[in-house]
């Protein structure tokens, strides 16, 4: 980007980062003036026993607080809907998303319906969200999403199998606690995939049309950070907190790039993929990334060459250093161990109205490639072989 051109960045979210900080969760709530939380999470987060120390630091300070734990994969818009009814019968003063973009997404939504009313869909874009919403913290599990630190939300329709979005500051968590150590449980696939997924808002938040100079700054840092320490974190598990700490920060970065900026084809592609087949965003996003980033290659080549840089390449000109990214990006996926495109499923049938809801999604515009849908029909077929 110019930057003589102006710009807007707002950071909504106070971010407080750092092994043990969920524990002040009680002390967080106490500073908001909040006393009727209702914990929003998933059924993995219960069961791996993340939640218990949360839970146990709430009951020390005497605060009552329900649970909805009914969020899915990929949150729908009935757990939207469920949710929202829940803080409300509750008497909820504001909301504790605990998990990964999941339930932090869905607690998006639910600030929202709580207190507007209506239908969650009736809230897509980027200007629906007139007033004050439930206010919300974040605590994230996954080193991933950067949904702790966005000012959107993603929500499938369960009756169009269409995932939308929903953009404004009002949305975002009032404070975000990163504990490197909730993350820490991860199973191998898992932390691959929400990896790749950070890397991902990282390159798009960098390459995407709207992208600005604090984005940018954090894009790199993310993706020096992700491909340096994604590795070890896959193959060491929980021995490796330094390598676990670099990515959440990664993460975060990423989340604060592709905020301020937005995110691209790669994201089109996976959101109508987890529309149609309610498969797993993050992975969505770690397959297509490398072929995706192939397409766009002859349209961001300098900015490329700088992510290049930003892994470790030297390089003579930015049409080679571009290449490196794109080949790093693809290695890198085979490394950590992520199944091909093919591998999930997707049905030649299914191929036009996948790249007819890319090519409607709002991200659309942002791409540095102009896309149209018979762009991503091309794309597409490519990647089916």
């Amino acid at each position: 980007m110019d930057i003589r051109n102006s710009f807007s960045f707002e950071l909504p979210t106070r971010i407080e980062f750092g092994a043990g900080v969920s524990a002040t969760i009680a002390t967080v709530l106490q500073e908001l003036g909040k006393k009727r939380p209702l914990l929003v999470t998933d059924r993995g987060v219960i069961d791996a026993g993340i939640l218990t120390p949360i839970i146990r630091a709430l009951e020390k300070e005497g605060i009552s607080f329900e649970v909805f734990s009914a969020v899915e994969p990929n949150p729908k818009d009935r757990n939207v809907m469920e949710g929202a009814a829940a803080a409300r019968a509750f008497g909820s003063d504001c909301l504790l998303a605990v998990g990964g973009g999941s339930p932090i997404d869905c607690a998006k939504g639910m600030s929202i319906v709580a207190t507007h009313g209506g239908k969650i869909r009736d809230y897509e874009g980027r200007n629906a969200v007139t007033g004050e919403t439930l206010p919300l913290v974040a605590i994230p599990t996954t080193s991933g999403t950067g949904s702790e630190v966005t000012f959107s939300s993603v929500i499938t329709d369960t009756t169009d199998k269409f995932k939308f979005s929903i953009r404004h500051p009002r949305i975002a968590a009032k404070v975000a606690l990163c504990d490197p150590g909730l993350t820490a449980s991860m199973p191998k696939m898992l932390t691959a995939a929400t990896g790749m997924d950070a890397l991902t808002h990282a390159i798009e938040g960098f390459t995407a049309l709207p992208a600005e100079p604090i984005a940018d700054a954090c894009a790199l840092h993310a993706i020096e950070m992700i491909t340096a320490s994604l590795p070890r974190a896959v193959r060491s598990g929980t021995d490796d907190m330094e390598a676990r700490t670099d990515m959440l920060m990664g993460s975060v970065l990423a989340g604060i790039s592709f905020s301020h900026s937005d995110v691209a084809a790669v994201h089109c592609l996976a959101e109508a993929l987890g529309g149609l087949y309610d498969a797993p965003h993050g992975m969505c996003n770690a397959v297509a990334l490398a072929p995706v980033m192939e397409f766009n290659l002859p349209y961001c080549t300098k900015k490329y060459a700088r992510i290049a840089a930003a892994m470790g390449y030297s390089f003579a000109t930015d049409e080679e250093g571009a290449r490196k990214a794109v080949t790093h990006v693809a290695h890198l996926a085979e490394e950590v161990g992520l199944p091909s495109f093919a591998s999930l499923g997707v049905k030649k049938e299914d191929l036009e109205t996948i790249a007819a809801y890319s090519a409607q999604n709002g991200s659309n515009r942002s791409n540095p490639r102009p896309m149209t849908k018979e762009d991503y029909l091309t794309l597409l077929h490519s990647m089916m072989r």
